[in-house]
């Protein structure tokens, strides 16, 4: 290749990273700016039992992240940071503090929607995408609270998408993002954001082997949260629980293949109304960490736990068409015993 040709082409090749580099950060410095104010750190405290040696229960805080996503005052987090808190607060980048309150979560899509006790001032919701246009390679960012540093954004790919397999045959699928933008302790619940500034998924979990970031991490997009919190009647149960079956349910001589084994439920919910108990007693099954001694749901409204999970969509459709005034009803196992417990629903 001539001298003067080959120069050329190397003019060319650095002129064109010039321009094009800057556009990229720009375009993400842009976006940003335009969306970062939604973000919000989310923190929680809950009744958790003590760690051995001590007794009774102890008071835990906890943190997240979240997003807001209208005017109104509702923000979009992880299911699990909230699932089971007695309190909860959400803090924006202004320092301005309000408390909140879980309406509805999906426990297997892994998100939940709060309602702020009052709207933030000035503070412009980030809009609700449509997940279904971004695909594998497309860039994206996330901004959330790793390790509580609120306001940290970190940039990469899509690089998969994956579906669970429907719960019911009318059911819609949950779909989870794979991402290897940098996500820690602290960001679940983070909004993912396309480079056009629309939250397209909700982080909920890393899979990681040290602990930290290690590129692997997943986020319930955002058309399964607006399914399963916006566009049908949500719920929130207050409890934070594990699917028994097999061998554990025939341990604790369980009357049915499977059940909900409640570890933990929060104050002021529909669980804590009933008076359904939490576990008592810390165990190690098979290397699984459980709480034993509280209630096993067996049914709700009627409708058995199976083995499947699929029984959850049904219960959601049923939950769904209780007015206020109308009787939940809820089996447990308790102590060996099947009882029912009942309250209208307000």
């Amino acid at each position: 290749m001539p001298i003067k040709f080959r120069s050329a082409l190397l003019l060319f090749c650095l002129l064109l990273t010039a321009l094009w580099t800057p556009c990229n950060g720009q375009q993400l410095r842009d976006a940003f700016h335009k969306v970062g104010k939604a973000v919000v750190i989310v923190r929680t405290r809950q009744k958790e039992l003590a760690p051995a040696p001590q007794q009774g229960r102890v008071s835990l805080d906890g943190l997240g992240s979240g997003v807001l996503i209208s005017g109104d005052g509702k923000i979009l987090t992880a299911a699990h940071v909230v699932q089971a808190a007695d309190e909860i607060w959400v803090e924006f980048s202004d320092d301005e503090r309000i408390s909140a309150h879980v309406v509805g979560s999906d426990i297997n899509a892994d998100v939940a929607l709060l309602q702020l006790d009052h709207a933030p001032g000035r503070v412009a919701p980030a809009p609700l995408g449509n997940s279904d246009k971004v695909d594998v390679g497309d860039q994206i960012f996330v901004v959330g609270a790793p390790y509580g540093l609120g306001q940290t954004l970190t940039a990469g790919h899509v690089s998969g998408r994956h579906q669970l397999d429907k719960r019911a045959e009318d059911s819609a699928a949950i779909e989870f993002l794979q991402t290897d933008a940098a996500v820690n302790s602290g960001n679940s619940g983070s909004p993912v954001f396309s480079m056009d500034g629309e939250v397209v998924g909700i982080v909920t979990s890393i899979m990681s082997q040290s602990g930290g970031s290690e590129g692997l991490a997943f986020a319930t997009t955002s058309d399964t949260a607006r399914r399963f919190l916006l566009e049908r009647k949500p719920f929130w149960s207050g409890v934070d629980g594990l699917l028994i079956t097999g061998e554990l349910a025939k341990a604790l001589y369980l009357p049915q293949p499977a059940g909900m084994l409640v570890e933990r439920v929060a104050e002021s919910s529909i669980a804590s109304q009933l008076g359904i108990q939490p576990g008592t007693l810390r165990a190690n099954i098979q290397g699984a960490d459980l709480l034993l001694g509280g209630d096993v749901i067996l049914s709700v409204n009627g409708i058995q736990i199976t083995d499947n999970d699929r029984s959850q969509e049904p219960i959601l459709n049923s939950i769904g068409t209780l007015k206020p005034g109308d009787t939940f009803v809820v089996t447990v196992f308790r102590q060996g015993q099947v009882v029912k417990l009942s309250t209208p629903i307000r």
